[in-house]
Order: C-alpha cells, then sequence, then structure tokens
C-alpha cells in the first residue's frame, strides 16, 4: 500500500456521547486507512446514543470515507460506544476489502475483461442498526431524495450497494433501460426487481442473482405506506401511479419513512 497523507477523522456526535467516545471512534476508523486501496481523502463518523430504554443497541455509528474519489460507508449499532466503534473498524474493514478487490478486478489484474467478482458478505454484521419502534400513526416521510439513478448492470449495483453498506440499490438497468432495485436475499446471493421485469435483456453478471418475476405494483406513496406498514418489510418498490418510474419507500432507523426517486430522464437526441 501507498502511504496515507494524513488526513483528519471528522465526529460528530448526537446524545449522551463523551468525548472519550468520539476519540476512541476516530482511532478506531484511522486504524482502517493503510487497508484502503487508495488515499483517503476525507473521512467523517457520526456517533449517535438514543435515549430510548427499548432499543437493544442503542448506540449507532456510521462511517462515510472517500477513497481516491469513491465512497465507502458503513453503519452499525452497539450496546455501547465502544462496541459500535469496535463494530464500525470490522465492518469498514470488509468494505475496503471489497472495494480493493473490486478495483482489481476492473483493471483486469484478477479475472478476465468484463468480469466482476462477486463481493463476498457472508460476514454480513447482525448489528446493524434497529427501527425506533414508532407507532404506525406517528410515521411521517422525513426524507425525501430526487435524483438521476445510475445507469449499470446488475453487478454494477452489487459493488455500490456493498460499498456504500445500503440495504437496496436503486438503479436504471444498463442492459434494459428498467429502473430496478437489487437487495440482498441471503449472505450469498441477490434479487433483482424491476418496474417491467426483463429476463431477456439482461445479460450475463457474475453475483449470484435471481430475478423477480412481477412487475412492480403502481402506486401512490400513500399507498406504499400502507404496504410497508402491513407487510414490515425494510422497504417497498412500487411504480409511482403519475410517473410510473421505480420507487423506494423505507423505513428509517428513527421509525420514520425515507423516499427516493428518480429525476426525469434526459430527452434522447435523434439525428435528422
Amino acid at each position: 500500500m501507498a502511504p496515507q497523507p494524513v488526513v483528519d477523522v471528522q465526529v460528530e456526535t448526537r446524545g449522551d456521547v463523551s468525548a472519550g467516545d468520539a476519540a476512541y471512534a476516530r482511532e478506531k476508523v484511522r486504524a482502517v486507512f493503510g487497508q484502503a486501496p487508495g488515499p483517503v481523502l476525507f473521512a467523517r463518523v457520526k456517533l449517535t446514543r438514543y435515549a430510548n430504554p427499548a432499543m437493544e443497541r442503542p448506540v449507532t455509528a456510521q462511517a462515510n470515507l472517500d477513497v481516491n474519489g469513491g465512497l465507502a460507508r458503513a453503519h452499525v449499532a452497539g450496546v455501547n460506544a465502544t462496541e459500535a466503534a469496535d463494530l464500525l473498524r470490522d465492518r469498514l474493514e470488509a468494505v475496503l476489502a471489497g472495494m480493493a478487490e473490486h478495483w482489481e478486478a476492473r483493471r483486469g489484474r484478477t479475472h478476465p475483461p468484463g468480469s466482476v467478482r462477486p463481493w463476498r458478505h457472508g460476514d454480513e454484521p447482525t448489528h446493524r442498526p434497529g427501527y425506533f419502534p414508532r407507532p404506525v400513526e406517528e410515521r411521517e416521510v422525513v426524507r425525501h431524495k430526487a435524483f438521476a439513478l445510475a445507469f449499470e448492470s446488475p453487478d454494477e449495483a452489487a459493488d455500490d450497494l456493498e460499498r456504500l453498506d445500503y440495504g437496496f440499490q436503486l438503479f436504471t438497468d444498463a442492459g434494459t433501460g428498467e429502473d430496478s432495485v437489487l437487495y440482498r436475499t441471503d449472505p450469498e446471493g441477490y434479487r433483482l426487481a424491476q418496474v417491467h421485469p426483463r429476463p431477456d435483456l439482461i445479460g450475463p453478471v457474475a453475483v449470484p442473482l435471481t430475478l423477480s418475476p412481477a412487475a412492480a405494483p403502481r402506486m401512490s406513496v400513500t399507498e406504499a405506506k400502507e404496504r410497508l406498514d402491513v407487510t414490515g418489510w425494510p422497504f417497498v418498490f412500487f411504480a409511482d401511479a403519475g410517473t410510473g418510474r421505480g420507487n423506494v419507500l423505507y423505513h428509517r432507523y428513527d421509525g420514520h419513512y425515507g423516499l427516493i426517486t428518480p429525476t426525469a430522464r434526459e430527452p434522447s437526441t435523434t439525428a435528422l
């Protein structure tokens, strides 16, 4: 590994978090810099202690690293700040190892051109933050993110999902042009759902993948909320009743909802 530049780890705290807890988390994150596949240009940790006595693991720790322009992220929960920081380091090590492996594969050093090695996420952490048990009548959409979806393959979506430590990845499939969501089905596999499933147009993939045969239900955000509450799923993928585009409504760790919607696609131009 090349020598790492000296980068300070920014630590943000919420709740009853001591200066010692913040310093411990800072050192744990700094300790993984040497395992990054490139220089760490920025690092930030958010350490939060929730006051709810019903939570088994009331301390959450989230890290965001800029590794030579690529984002690496991890999010865990612990019974105390020390455990959360230790788990955060372990998860970051796994994320950075996977990032290094993919960078090598894309350079063609470990796999034939065009192939991507699947992430090894068999050690998927069991210490993810739990959902705050907020009553259904109090839940609201408190975060709405709208952006242009990445135009990528399922392999690239799996790469993003693992590198960013997300529970799902919303994207536009490059082979079919369909808005799609990719998520884990077990420690060794992924599931792909699309607004309109097009299995005949999905190219070869390296990751273990199954395709949902069902089209995404067309519904409003209100209807998606109802489905999310009834099923207890972590998220609902649906086609917006107005636009027909793929949306995701998901449970946030604070017990509220988050909504992800794609922005309008750029109009295509055709030479006359």
